[in-house]
């Protein structure tokens, strides 16, 4: 039989290790989740909708996203300039502002870049929300922003050949170009009161993202290389907006330490009755 110390030494290392494994397991999970997500992360005091160089945006975590030409509709082009954008996100409860930031080599007047999300629970395609095979046709809500207009488009789409503006406009846009990278910002209120063409986006909910990107270039003949369906764009990824702090994991860590220590207190008293039997 093992010594009264050997056994109450095992009993804690057990329960030591469950807490632990409590906690870590939870922090894995999220990482996962967000490995592939943009997060928007909560911040106080307003988001720098007008600023993609502001310092607030050193405390948004990168996501880095492949690029590739748009070959789902007709004038395809086979290669583009941008083969990938980082995509930084913040929310301060009230609005959300998305920097992508990309290399281009020159700063030209067609240069373009914009967001693509899902409307309500229709699985689009991020062609424009296209029908195709056993993915259900939109709506798409796009934020759209072109440099020579510096400024934003709100858009929406159910498929190929249907892209317009909308009568409202809420989405603002604000790019700068520097040193071979363009950093572009959009922003806009979380929730909107046009649920059937806009985007709700709700804290801690993951909802659907895309990006595209147009070089503005011309050709030796003068012509945009690329324009219109002619683009660099991505698949879908998440999009996660930081719900506001939830204590509860403290609170269930707390009663399981609690229940933890009750039951070593209890077998420490049985063993030491056990010892002066």
């Amino acid at each position: 039989m093992k010594p009264a110390n050997q056994i109450r030494g095992q009993v804690l290392r057990v329960g030591i290790g469950v807490l632990t494994a409590i906690m870590i397991g939870g922090v894995t999970i999220g990482s996962a989740q967000e490995s592939v997500s943009v997060r928007a992360t909560l911040m106080t005091g307003g988001v720098p909708v007008d600023d993609p160089n502001a310092a607030a945006w050193s405390s948004a975590p990168p996501a880095t996203f492949p690029m590739s030409p748009q070959v789902h509709w007709q004038n395809r082009i086979q290669e583009v300039t941008v083969k990938d954008v980082i995509v930084r996100a913040l929310h301060d409860g009230k609005q959300v502002a998305v920097l992508v930031e990309y290399a281009d080599p020159t700063q030209d007047p067609d240069d373009a870049a914009a967001l693509e999300f899902m409307v309500g629970d229709k699985k689009a395609h991020f062609a424009h929300g296209q029908p195709m095979l056993q993915v259900e046709g939109g709506p798409v809500n796009i934020w759209f922003w072109k440099n020579k207009t510096a400024k934003a488009v709100d858009m929406n789409a159910k498929g190929f050949g249907t892209l317009k503006a909308q009568e409202h406009q809420d989405v603002k846009a604000k790019g700068v170009y520097s040193n071979g990278t363009w950093k572009v910002v959009f922003s806009r209120d979380l929730s909107t009161g046009h649920a059937e063409e806009d985007v709700q986006i709700t804290p801690g909910q993951f909802i659907s993202i895309a990006f595209a990107v147009w070089d503005g270039r011309k050709d030796g003949a003068g012509d945009l290389v690329e324009k219109g369906s002619q683009k660099a764009v991505s698949s879908w990824w998440y999009f996660r907006a930081d719900a506001p702090p939830d204590y509860s994991g403290y609170m269930y860590a707390a009663i399981a330490a609690a229940l933890a220590l009750g039951f070593q207190f209890v077998l420490i008293r049985k063993l030491k009755k056990g010892q002066s039997a």
